[in-house]
């Protein structure tokens, strides 16, 4: 289990460093109207962008290693500390630097990180039925029809919305990822079959690309916690719930009442944190550049 913390550790650390250099490369692109898929492809020709992208990539593969021996919860919430990365790297690098609020912030995830891994029972396998699987892919697909609408909001409600779509997206990403069995370097081609004819394989595919372009176009719409926010609770909360009641991660025995609080407080924390960004611009530019927000996987 330490290497499924160390690996969700690392997960937060990459995806803090992912999201300052996505959020230089989304305020430098012009607003999308409504939810369009344009929008990556213009990202993409940023370097900030793509690199940031491969940080999250990372990130992405060791979340999953650490899912292997980690219940959900427990993952998802050191996860979510990626918004105190942020704020540092903020603080060191944008210039941007750090109040008492953050200060005391940061002790409070740190506080929570802290109960949270010391509550964690080491996870064992997990066995859903094929309708589960179907289940998951599913809510992956309404999760993508229903962002379309919300992508024609405009301003804080249209962050807000899209905000919480793309932590809903990068859950049902948590959550595909920890059903699917584990594949090891040496069996990874005879493994590949039953990837491709897993439903949790597609639903981890749509629910990832809808929770990208969704928080993208949230970042053009208000400020970073308008649509921080909502995506930290999405992203923690509901897989959180998931795991407890469908998959059977649960913590230590005696220490359920440990892995609450400290859950609550790496939560409560980072939410603090998602204000750290809303850092306004000097000039013309303020419209359309007024703040750099900190983006997740």
């Amino acid at each position: 289990m330490v290497w499924g913390l160390l690996g969700a550790l690392g997960a937060a650390v990459c995806y803090g460093g992912a999201s300052i250099l996505q959020a230089l490369a989304a305020r430098e692109e012009r607003t999308a109207e409504g939810l369009d898929p344009r929008l990556l492809l213009r990202l993409v020709k940023s370097w900030r962008y793509v690199l940031g992208l491969a940080l999250d990539g990372f990130a992405f593969v060791l979340s999953i290693a650490a899912l292997q021996t980690m219940p959900l919860f427990a993952v998802q919430a050191i996860v979510s500390s990626f918004l105190a990365i942020t704020a540092v790297l903020g603080a060191v690098f944008l210039k941007m630097p750090l109040t008492r609020r953050d200060k005391v912030a940061l002790g409070v995830v740190i506080s929570g990180l802290v109960l949270v891994g010391l509550s964690a029972a080491e996870d064992k396998a997990v066995h859903v039925s094929s309708a589960q699987r179907w289940g998951i892919l599913i809510a992956a697909l309404a999760l993508a029809a229903l962002a379309v609408p919300l992508g024609r909001l405009k301003g804080a409600r249209g962050a807000a919305a899209l905000g919480a779509v793309a932590g809903l997206g990068f859950g049902a990403v948590a959550v595909a990822a920890r059903v699917l069995p584990p594949i090891g370097f040496d069996t990874l081609f005879s493994d590949l079959g039953g990837l491709l004819r897993d439903p949790a394989t597609y639903a981890l595919a749509v629910a990832a690309v809808v929770a990208l372009l969704s928080y993208s176009t949230a970042l053009q719409r208000g400020t970073v916690t308008q649509a921080t926010a909502p995506l930290v609770v999405g992203e923690t909360i509901a897989p959180a719930l998931v795991g407890v009641v469908m998959l059977g991660d649960v913590p230590r025995a005696g220490w359920e009442w440990v892995a609450v609080v400290g859950f609550g407080l790496a939560v409560g924390g980072a939410l603090a944190l998602a204000g750290h960004g809303d850092v306004a611009e000097a000039g013309p530019a303020e419209d359309t550049r007024a703040e750099v927000a900190p983006t997740t996987s």
